[in-house]
């Protein structure tokens, strides 16, 4: 048969006058010391509020979980066979797992404030809600204080449990969209002794990184600052953060102890944030007179733990007006067929658990941790965490973290107050004591004692060593001016670079730069030194500093060796322009003869004189050098645009002349792609110690792989009967490949099927 509440009857008629309701805690810890008290406060307070339940009471079953899943899973059975309406905790991630299983299958609605785990939030578990901060929050707090100190690489040191795995876990997601990561997770078991704490320090002690997140549970967390202390890594140069433990360890006592203080100087923690409000102050008060307790002061759990009873007693209160019932039925899963003597019988499932369900994800009111209302993932609204620097005896605020603005120095609920829009995008904390009572920012990161050196991949090619090139007489093993240069970039850095130099190549053929480039991207080698040069394909994987060299595509032909001829002095200007340019000369001097002769007697004579006259005066302003004067206005016209010419015609002989005489001459039409595309001559490739010999090809470059090494007889029948189609060789091994290339090669493809296509078409 069903049973009540109270035991006897199968339901309720009315108003029930005591409601059930479980707590799950472990008592002898930090956070138990400090919830413990203020669950019962809590209920207290509700019990004596007529405004709320009215004349029903809430009847509190505490239950021991002892920090263990199985004492847990225990301890949650048994408040289930008290016929519970909800529980309120655990503070255990990893007992809140196997938990909420059990209510998800009695369906009683399981308000935790400590289990910050964030895949608790998953829909596998229906019936848990945190009443406190999810830590997929709290780890985008800390990859934001990362970020702002502009730290690429961290330490994770966690407990080996859900809390701490799956903590850690979402710090790398979000570290990751910083371009961070977690250099290292440094895992303990819960419970480990100082000596295994010092093993794993020592060993993330000979690591690059110097900036630590500390995630583990309250009770445990000192000892490892403790022996950090020890090891000497609580000096300069060091950075530790921590999660809310640390402050819930410090804020359970109204004077921390002074060898702990003194072991966490300069680090960095959060807390979650509980603005100040009477309410808060009213609760303070209270704490002060609550009899007996174990600590001298609370911590924020107990604030969440407060406001989580007061959460399910106005949900229960909304439920009850409703007129919903109170009642338990049997599950016919848990009926007892196989003679065991656990008793699974005796529990019974919650009719009305969803609804009650229901009523809790809606309610919504202000507790002493401030706004408490769910959003649509079942997390509390309005996130937020206190970023705080430990100096001295305690404790400073340097600046905030919410959901909405990041790390600021306004309060959140500053914050949150304001338009969405209107929010400060501009990050900023006050500034931080660090450890060694410096406020200088740590680097975050020195050469590890027992680190490798980076290896820089040096091609090996047969050409150009002058660039860079193997040197079995060096240290280094390499030399050339691409060597020189990252030498020189190196000895400015204010710290040692240890390196290596690889040789990539054998030598003998020139290496795939391309090849080297992905060897580089795929973590073959930590960086390349050489001529290589930056192209769009290549940046998308690499990144590449700035160019010291220019670069481009050139064209090698020979010259053409020829002697000076008695004749040279024709070759400036064509027979054609020679002939234009007397017959010019003639027609100025006859031009020049009509307008002058009847008024100037130096035009004038016998015809043999006058015809003379014409040639001497055209030909001799080639020199300016003619004597005869003009005197008519349409002379001296004619005469100054004709020495005007003469000026152009006279630079432009001695320009051509002199380069004629001096510069040698090419002996190849190709200018550059264009011309490439259009000649039909071999272009020459050097292969190693050959020279291969290709014609470029636009239909085949698109298509044609790199060869494969071929033996030498092979390769001197190429050179010679020039049968290799493939352009691309050329590109490859000069390293020269630019993205406007095949843009080119594919326009004059188009151009030329288009071509085809008009001359193939037949009219309709």
């Amino acid at each position: 048969a069903d049973e009540g509440i109270n035991g006897n009857s199968s339901s309720l008629s009315g108003r029930p006058k005591v409601v059930n309701i479980g707590g799950l805690l472990t008592v002898n810890s930090v956070i138990g010391r400090s919830v413990k008290p203020a669950i019962i406060a809590a209920v207290d307070d509700v019990n004596n509020d007529a405004s709320v339940l009215g004349d029903t009471h809430l009847n509190l079953i505490l239950h021991d979980t002892n920090c263990s899943g199985f004492i847990g899973t225990m301890g949650a059975l048994e408040l289930m066979e008290k016929d519970v309406v909800a529980a309120i905790g655990p503070q255990s991630s990893t007992i809140a797992h196997v938990i909420s299983h059990v209510v998800n299958e009695l369906h009683v609605p399981l308000l935790s404030f400590g289990a910050t785990d964030p895949t608790l939030a998953a829909l596998q578990y229906p019936y848990f809600l945190r009443t406190t901060q999810n830590d997929y929050y709290q780890m985008a707090a800390v990859a934001d204080v990362i970020d702002y100190f502009e730290w690429k690489e961290v330490i994770a040191i966690f407990v080996d449990d859900d809390y701490g795995r799956n903590g850690v876990s979402s710090l790398g997601d979000l570290l990751a969209i910083k371009r961070a990561k977690i250099a290292y997770k440094a895992a303990f078991t819960p419970g480990s002794s100082a000596d295994d704490i010092s093993v794993l320090l020592t060993e993330v002690n000979l690591m690059e990184s110097r900036v630590y997140v500390v995630h583990v549970n309250p009770d445990t967390g000192l000892q490892i600052f403790a022996v950090a202390k020890k090891l000497g890594m609580m000096t300069s140069g060091y950075v530790w953060i921590t999660t809310e433990w640390l402050p819930a360890v410090l804020d359970s006592s109204a004077s921390p102890d002074s060898t702990a203080m003194g072991h966490l100087q300069g680090v960095l923690s959060l807390r979650q944030h509980t603005p100040e409000s009477n309410l808060k102050k009213s609760f303070a008060t209270k704490w002060k007179n609550i009899k007996p307790k174990e600590t001298s002061s609370f911590n924020s759990y107990a604030l969440y733990a407060y406001d989580s009873v007061w959460l399910l007693a106005r949900a229960l209160d909304t439920f009850l007006k409703a007129g919903e019932s109170i009642t338990f039925a049997s599950d016919p899963n848990l009926q007892n067929t196989s003679g065991s003597e656990l008793r699974l019988s005796a529990l019974k499932t919650f009719s009305e658990g969803p609804r009650l369900l229901e009523t809790i994800l809606s309610t919504n009111f202000t507790g002493v941790t401030g706004e408490i209302r769910f959003d649509q993932d079942k997390n509390l609204v309005h996130p937020a965490y206190d970023v705080l620097n430990i100096v001295g005896t305690g404790f400073r605020t340097i600046g905030y973290w919410s959901n909405r603005s990041g790390l600021s120095t306004d309060p959140p609920e500053k914050v949150y107050a304001k338009p969405l829009n209107s929010s400060a995008n501009t990050k900023h904390l006050y500034g931080v004591i660090w450890p060694g009572e410096t406020n200088v920012k740590p680097r975050g990161w020195v050469f590890p004692n027992n680190g490798k050196p980076l290896r820089i991949a040096v091609p090996y090619r047969h050409s150009y060593k002058e660039v860079v090139t193997k040197d079995a007489r060096s240290p280094q093993g390499v030399r050339g001016y691409s060597i020189d240069v990252f030498e020189a970039a190196v000895s400015l850095l204010p710290y040692p670079v240890p390196r290596k130099y690889i040789l990539y190549g054998d030598g003998v053929r020139n290496p795939s730069y391309s090849n080297l480039v992905s060897a580089v991207a795929d973590n073959t080698y930590d960086a390349a030194v050489g001529d290589i040069t930056i192209i769009t394909n290549r940046t998308r994987i690499v990144d590449f500093t700035q160019p010291y060299m220019e670069s481009g595509l050139v064209i090698v032909v020979p010259v053409k060796k020829s002697k000076t001829s008695p004749l040279a002095f024709l070759k400036p200007f064509t027979i054609e322009m020679w002939l234009v340019t007397g017959g010019f000369f003639l027609l100025v001097g006859f031009v020049v003869w009509i307008l002058e002769h009847r008024l100037n007697h130096e035009f004038r004579g016998p015809p043999s004189q006058q015809v003379i006259t014409i040639f001497w005066f055209s030909f001799s302003t080639m020199f300016f050098s003619h004597r005869e004067n003009t005197v008519s206005t349409l002379g001296r016209f004619v005469l100054l645009l004709w020495l005007f010419v003469v000026l152009i015609i006279n630079s432009s002989y001695t320009a051509s002349l002199t380069s004629i005489l001096t510069v040698q001459q090419l002996s190849s039409r190709i200018e550059g792609l264009d011309g490439m595309i259009s000649s039909n001559d071999p272009i020459g490739i050097q292969d190693g110690l050959l020279c291969q010999y290709r014609r470029f090809n636009p239909e085949l470059e698109q298509s044609c792989d790199i060869p494969e090494p071929e033996p030498d007889s092979a390769r001197r029948s190429s050179r010679r009967t020039s049968r290799s189609t493939s352009f691309k060789d050329l590109i490859e091994f000069y390293d020269k490949k630019e993205a406007e290339i095949k843009e080119m090669l594919r326009r004059h493809k188009r151009q030329v099927n288009g071509h085809n296509e008009h001359h193939n078409a037949s009219p309709d």
